[in-house]
């Protein structure tokens, strides 16, 4: 077995970690059959020499009896700040031998005690007044200083309350963006550590940042500025350690210098505008004169938590040139970027006039008179003004703000510009990719890349709800509806876990879970607008998120410490739910109900109390997942209660339940609320209901996650399949047949009867209606975790229908890759799969199996037939199978002739 993909807290080569006890992970690779782990010996020491000796100082675990091979916890001696440690693993097969030592992974250390911290945080004076109301300028600071020996590292550690870009001798120092990122500022912030010893040289140096308001000082949401502070600050500590073991540092502090510098204001919702004239040439290196800069002001004291970055940082993770360009009637150019993306223009101007204003605006869609669509941002402002100082060429972008936007139109041009005057710069928190799924029908396929457009382009830091307007909220309840589609996608174990902590840092007093996290301002929003009337202290389906989130990272990745991190919070929530219902029904009096439904109002009352059973049953699960056995069978009961008081209450002996709605139906069928016959007559009228609606759906961001999955787990996939192939309003493929690029935020977002909807509220790039994406890896290309987690044992069970005639897909689990092919023709049928080694694998396989295709396979076994379905157990390899499909699904076949293999079918085989 070879040993890949060594990585450290999810990430490889980590730096700044601050957990005291770091797991590691890795992935083994073979093309041999049935290839399990059963013990592990992992090395780590302070040197790579050490390593390559087998001489570790820290830790050396011995021959440990596992087949553990994600999340294992370092048992060594204490870790040390700022220490950089290396390590490597080997393992053992089934039949005792050893692999080979695995590369040599790194990882290192942040600064582990408050008490460490030499440096300051330090700002510039706030001006009592500013240009642009409410905005600040985004000011610059430096520092000289000299490295005098040959430097063996160095690192830089660095924070803003606000934004910062860090640069070292004119250089940018990393590719983060909105560093720190968003948290409740007021309880903590983020660093981020970087290793800067490829920066440094003899002489002297000079370390330069630029800061702004970000989420800290700048525009947030619907509440203005200054949520949590009124002017940014800058945090930097650099350390150098030099080849004879003697050690330096430079530290913010009162020694620094700083400037208003020529970025008049940059804003998360309000734009950039930047006069070029003001740029002090040569300010980021060393010999510049700063005499006239300004000393900074030092803060006296900042008492939230300073703690290490957890989610993946914001980056630049593509780039996008237009797909077309014309003038237009007033004199300006509009370029079509083809996609509705989520990040800012880059610029490039060239023969500029000095005193020349350009400017850069971009909306999602265009009014029918081919001006931007703008109306819906509200009070955001999606508008870059570059005042220009007569370069020959200038390339300009933004520092400290983000829109979502397909179309830019750029004024005060002096020369026709080409395709390549604008790039696309397209950021999201770097999450990498771990699934892909491509079928025969090609509106499925762009369903299935808006859906991913759609979270790349509200993952920035928190799992936001749009990205235009002036919003862009971590609101909970879509979240957690979008979270397991979201982790077929991409790699968001690490991101949800520091979501979670913003989630437990806005969880009440009460032990009520937000509607937002961080919450920068809505519950006073709330209560500040009575015309809302949205006052309830949580939400069915959106305060749910706080036990489900914490639970689907734990079943897709097996990380059992963000499951106890959040545990206790998660008890108090249920425990809330409990004391705030009447003999266990919920009061209904929440806010949001299945939110944005198609004509059909799902009782309040009904929806929170299944989802308060949900919750409960999650925290069951996860105390017996944690070995807390004592909870576990108290919130089992309390779920059977919650369960029975349910049906009591809101379901008739026909079936019927109150509302009679399709969300009350799939909530009740898919959280497990209903008894022997109840589940078949839902479904009966679950299934009425959509075609008494002329096969369409009608459920809202709650709803809708759950519908396809009800209707497959109840036998009935035809209508499943039904609702997905629709494209007529209100359906999936409406949007995508009307061009979208991303998810729509409302079914009826745009119509070809009605144009646009409400601008109050008609985001274009919102992720929650494309939590359909679970069912579609799940059933169309089978994919789904077993009884164990983090996909140890998995289910591959396509179910073809909706006239596809073939799929093919990945998903990369923390095992290893999981690949899945079929492809039917006529009334044949030949699928293939990867196991990952480490793993094993129920196969459903549709229709019989030849039995001449499984004679070369030794690892299968306990073969059956079960629903149609061929089944048997397999371990890791790569299989193919040669099926027939029984008679119903190859009456289509027979109508069409010959029933014998294509010859074009055996040679894909």
């Amino acid at each position: 077995m070879k040993i890949t993909d060594l990585k450290t807290e999810y990430f490889e080569n980590p730096l700044g970690l601050d957990t005291r006890k770091p797991r590691f992970s890795w992935i083994m690779e073979s093309e041999a059959y049935g290839l399990v782990q059963t013990a592990y010996q992992v090395m780590a020491a302070t040197s790579v020499q050490r390593l390559k000796d087998d001489a570790p100082d820290v830790w050396d675990s011995g021959k440990v009896l596992s087949d553990q091979s994600v999340h294992v916890e370092y048992d060594g001696s204490p870790l040390a700040s700022r220490q950089v440690y290396y390590w490597k693993v080997r393992v053992w097969d089934g039949e005792d031998q050893p692999s080979a030592w695995s590369g040599i992974a790194r990882y290192s250390m942040g600064i582990l005690e408050r008490s460490e911290w030499k440096a300051r945080w330090i700002a510039r004076s706030k001006p009592e007044q500013t240009e642009y109301e409410g905005l600040l300028p985004s000011p610059y600071f430096r520092r000289s200083f000299r490295v005098e020996k040959p430097v063996r590292q160095a690192f830089a550690y660095a924070s803003a309350l606000g934004l910062y870009e860090l640069h070292l001798n004119g250089e940018r120092v990393g590719q983060d963006y909105f560093a720190p990122g968003w948290t409740d500022y007021g309880k903590r912030v983020q660093y981020q550590t970087y290793d800067v010893t490829a920066f440094m040289q003899p002489g002297e140096m000079t370390v330069g940042a630029v800061v702004g308001t970000g989420w800290y000082a700048g525009h947030v949401g619907m509440f203005g500025n200054n949520r949590y502070g009124d002017n940014p600050h800058l945090l930097v500590e650099l350390h150098i350690e030099y080849e004879d073991g003697t050690s330096a540092q430079v530290v913010t502090d009162e020694t620094w210098k700083t400037f208003a510098g020529p970025i008049l204001y940059s804003d998360l919702l309000k734009g950039e505008a930047y006069d070029s004239r003001l740029e002090p040439q040569g300010w980021k290196l060393p010999g510049f004169d700063d005499a006239a800069w300004e000393r900074p002001v030092v803060l006296g004291r900042y008492d939230g938590a300073l703690t290490a970055q957890i989610d993946p940082p914001v980056r630049v993770m593509k780039e996008l040139l237009p797909v077309s360009l014309k003038r237009t009637e007033r004199g300006t150019y509009l370029f079509d970027m083809g996609q509705n993306m989520v990040g800012w223009v880059r610029l490039r101007v060239e023969d500029a006039q000095p005193g020349q204003t350009v400017t850069v605006a971009c909306a999602e869609m265009l009014n029918t008179d081919n001006t931007l669509y703008s109306i819906n941002l509200r009070e955001a402002v999606q508008q870059e003004t570059y005042m220009l100082n007569g370069e020959k060429e200038a390339v300009l972008e933004p520092h400290f703000t983000f829109h979502g936007f397909r179309y830019v139109e750029v004024a005060g041009l002096l020369s026709p510009p080409t395709l390549n005057t604008v790039i696309g710069r397209v950021v999201h928190s770097a999450t990498a990719r771990t699934g892909e799924l491509h079928t025969s029908n090609v509106m499925l396929n762009k369903l299935l890349s808006n859906i991913e457009w759609g979270q790349r382009g509200n993952f920035i830091s928190v799992p936001t709800d749009c990205p235009q307007r002036d919003e862009r909220l971590g609101w909970t309840g879509d979240a957690q509806i979008f979270a397991r589609t979201a982790s077929f996608n991409m790699d968001v174990g690490r991101f949800f876990h520091k979501y979670m902590i913003d989630v437990m840092d806005a969880q009440h007093a009460s032990g009520a879970f937000p509607d937002v996290a961080p919450d920068a301002g809505w519950e006073e929003f709330k209560h500040n607008h009575e015309e809302l009337n949205w006052h309830a202290p949580d939400n069915g389906g959106w305060g749910d998120a706080g036990a489900v989130i914490p639970w689907t990272v734990y079943q897709v990745y097996g990380d059992r410490r963000t499951l106890r991190e959040c545990y206790p919070a998660m008890v108090r929530w249920v425990e809330y739910l409990q004391a705030n219902s009447d003999g266990l029904i919920r009061p209904g009096y929440s806010n949001y109900g299945d939110w944005l439904s198609v004509n059909a109002e799902t009782p309040k009352d009904v929806l929170d109390t299944a989802y308060f059973a949900y919750s409960t049953r999650l925290l069951a699960q996860a105390a017996a997942a944690l070995g807390e056995t004592g909870d576990a069978q108290r919130f089992d009961r309390l779920f059977a209660e919650i369960k029975e008081a349910f049906r009591r209450a809101f379901v008739g002996r026909d079936g019927r339940i109150k509302g009679d709605t399709q969300t009350v139906y799939v909530l009740a069928l898919k959280m497990n609320l209903l008894s022997g016959e109840e589940r078949s007559l839902a479904t009966e009228h679950l299934v009425r209901n959509i075609e008494e609606h002329g096969n369409h759906l009608t459920t809202g961001f709650l709803g809708v996650g759950y519908l396809l999955p009800a209707l497959t787990e109840a036998g009935r996939e035809d209508v499943a399949y039904s609702l997905l192939m629709q494209d007529t309003f209100p359906s999936w493929l409406y949007s995508v047949k009307h061009g979208a690029t991303t998810i729509w935020e409302r079914w009826d977002a745009w119509t070809e009867t009605d144009g646009f909807q409400n601008p109050g509220m008609n985001s274009f790039n919102h992720y929650s209606l494309g939590s359909v994406g679970e069912w579609m890896y799940q059933n169309i290309l089978g994919i789904n975790n077993g009884d164990g987690t983090g996909y140890k044992h998995l289910i591959l069970r396509p179910r073809p229908g909706g006239g596809l005639q073939h799929a093919s897909g990945e998903f990369r689990s923390v095992y290893g890759t999981i690949r899945v092919e079929w492809k039917r023709e006529q009334s044949w049928f030949v699928m293939k799969a990867a196991i990952p080694v480490n793993t094993t694998a129920t196969v459903y396989v549709p229709g019989v199996i030849l039995n001449d295709s499984l004679q070369v396979y030794d690892s299968l076994h306990n073969l059956r037939t079960e629903g149609g379905y061929t089944v048997f157990e397999a371990g890791s390899g790569s299989y193919t199978f040669i099926s027939r499909l029984s008679r119903a699904s190859g009456a289509q076949a027979r109508e069409n002739g010959s029933d014998a293999m294509p010859d074009q079918m055996m040679q894909s085989s």
